[in-house]
């Protein structure tokens, strides 16, 4: 389908509910780090510095403090956290890094930068985040972003490897107001974030965004759209389904508010993507899927697997998961990958029944995906199933 552009009211509209966008903490600690790294290298005080971002752009940090340590071997600098107009438990706090030489690497480049937790970072004690047992909740795009920063900072030729200590100070306080200790993130907040920035939408404006979007599509004639419960599930499912940039939609926590309006503006088919955890929540009727309204149901998923051949002891573990990842993981190890397919249907039913006599109204598909952007189940209400890109479908998943 060939794409149209929107129409200039439809952009103008799209500019002023515009708000400022906002920092996440692995920004910061890549631009505390980085500030850090010049300081140590150049003995002098850094006021600002620029990271490049993972949505592609360049962001400037003002440093809120530049210290050395006593005899100078190490510097410690600091960013505070800006959620922009709609700022989390986070905004405002100091997001710090302190850089020194590793001894254990040197060379003709920066070869090897280590992470550590210090105070205020928390450090994870159960499987199912996606980061090792016992290592600081620093995410994989964080690290990557932190990795990157310092590299650039040493790029004039200094030979060392660097450790760098992030630290939050009071992010023990902050973390009890966050789910961390329900998934074994103990003793502080996580360094997360896997786009750089903090999309800024209260809840009203965030809905009234994703109603604005369906209503762009639908006035440029598309018919297929995606309904997609954030940015890593949006950019997996570009890699499944051939269609217009102007197709994709986030629309977050407001899946079943999106479906509804799918079929308002007469839109004739909807794919629910995203990963486990949401779409568990889909499958039980939950169609507004923030976290604090509905956590979790590892009981559900352990009931799903059961259906699928789940032993009473894979049950059992499956129940005190830690998270929907954790699940996934379990279920994966013991070759339950029916799971996934299975509730990928159960979206399905469940959007039929949230659309009630207007059900028929719309084709709905659902996509699962992991944290790698594998493909782990689909489902579609059509009889001929999801229309998948050649090559990225499960076999006997329709």
């Amino acid at each position: 389908m060939e794409e149209r552009p929107e129409s200039d009211y439809s952009r103008q509209t799209v500019k002023r509910r515009q708000l400022r966008t906002g920092y996440t903490t692995g920004s910061c600690a890549a631009a505390a780090a980085k500030a850090a790294t010049q300081a140590l290298l150049t003995g002098r005080p850094v006021a600002e510095v620029t990271i490049h971002l993972p949505v592609g752009r360049d962001a400037t940090f003002p440093v809120n403090r530049c210290e050395w340590s006593e005899g100078g071997s190490a510097v410690t600098c600091a960013v505070i956290k800006d959620g922009g107009d709609d700022p989390d438990v986070t905004h405002g706090a100091e997001i710090c890094a302190t850089v020194q030489r590793d001894p254990d690497a040197a060379g003709g480049q920066v070869r090897n930068v280590r992470i550590i937790g210090g105070p205020g970072v928390g450090t994870v004690t159960r499987p199912g985040t996606g980061i090792t047992v016992g290592e600081p909740a620093v995410t994989r795009v964080p690290r990557r972003m932190i990795t990157d920063s310092v590299a650039e900072a040493a790029a004039a030729g200094d030979d060392s490897g660097f450790t760098v200590q992030v630290s939050v100070p009071g992010g023990a306080e902050i973390a009890e107001k966050t789910t961390n200790s329900r998934l074994g993130v103990l003793g502080g907040i996580s360094i997360l974030g896997s786009t750089g920035v903090v999309q800024p939408f209260s809840t009203a404006a965030w809905r009234a965004s994703v109603h604005l979007a369906i209503d762009v599509a639908a006035t440029n004639d598309l018919s297929h759209l995606v309904l997609s419960t954030g940015t890593r599930s949006e950019e997996y499912a570009r890699q499944c389904l051939d269609l217009p940039d102007m197709a994709y939609i986030e629309a977050g926590i407001f899946s079943g508010p999106a479906l509804k309006r799918c079929v308002m503006r007469k839109v004739g088919r909807a794919a629910h993507v995203g990963m486990v955890g949401k779409l568990s929540k889909m499958a039980m009727g939950y169609f507004v899927t923030h976290v604090a309204g509905n956590q979790v149901d590892t009981g559900f998923l352990a009931e799903l697997a059961a259906q699928c051949g789940a032993s009473e002891e894979v049950q059992a573990e499956m129940r005190q998961a830690s998270s929907a990842r954790h699940f996934q993981e379990i279920a994966q190890a013991n070759g339950l990958l029916s799971v996934f397919p299975l509730m990928c249907r159960m979206v399905c039913d469940e959007s039929r029944k949230l659309l009630g006599e207007d059900a028929d109204a719309l084709i709905v598909d659902v996509l699962c995906f992991d944290f790698d952007g594998t493909l782990l189940g689909h489902a579609s209400t059509a009889t001929e199933g999801v229309p998948l890109v050649a090559g990225s479908g499960l076999a006997g998943n329709g």
